[in-house]
């Protein structure tokens, strides 16, 4: 995955992009590898993904990891995910006074569903809705609600990664609809970056 590589790629980073690139997710999920940003933190993973079924298209979501051995002060820490959620939704929901606070109680509750130690979460919640006219007037409304965040994932070993890559996926996954997996049920699909089959 792309990183900026002057002194060597830190040991925990390696490894941890490692777990990325072998988590297994949900099959309505198609998850792959994407160039990650290259001036926000020495070193950067980046995942983008496609939810949907055999027959719709549910959303879609990106993840990036962030790390810096220095640390930061904005983080409170020395990684960093940022994530982007996008689904359409039923237009009743974004007239909701309160989609917003939902939709950023669906990020929490993911966090915490599947034990991720975390720190200082922020990001927004915006929904829209259209209408088309004239010509286009037979078109049904559509709405659509976007998550964008970020928080600082405690990571001391790789796989502590593991429970903020879940939480992404069930939160990509309750934007579009589905909802959560019963506890104790893992995925059965492994999807590797890179590959839409």
């Amino acid at each position: 995955m792309d990183a900026h590589r002057e002194y060597g790629t830190p040991q925990l980073f390696d490894a941890a992009v490692q777990v990325m690139l072998n988590m297994a997710w949900r099959s309505e999920l198609q998850v792959e590898q994407i160039p990650a940003p290259q001036k926000i933190a020495p070193f950067a993973a980046a995942l983008s993904a496609e939810l949907g079924t055999d027959d719709q298209d549910l959303g879609n979501g990106r993840l990036v990891l962030l790390h810096d051995p220095a640390g930061s002060d904005s983080w409170d820490g020395n990684f960093r995910c940022v994530c982007f959620c996008r689904a359409e939704v039923d237009p009743e929901m974004v007239i909701d006074p309160l989609m917003a606070e939902v939709g950023w109680s669906w990020l929490l509750d993911s966090l915490n569903r599947n034990h991720a130690t975390f720190r200082a979460p922020s990001g927004t919640v915006t929904t829209a809705s259209s209408r088309s006219f004239g010509g286009i007037s037979d078109e049904p409304p559509r709405a659509e609600v976007e998550l964008r965040a970020s928080w600082t994932p405690q990571i001391e070993e790789p796989h502590d990664l593991t429970a903020h890559l879940a939480a992404w996926s069930e939160l990509l996954c309750l934007t579009g609809g589905l909802p959560p997996l019963p506890e104790g049920v893992a995925p059965i699909t492994a999807r590797r970056p890179g590959s839409r089959h």
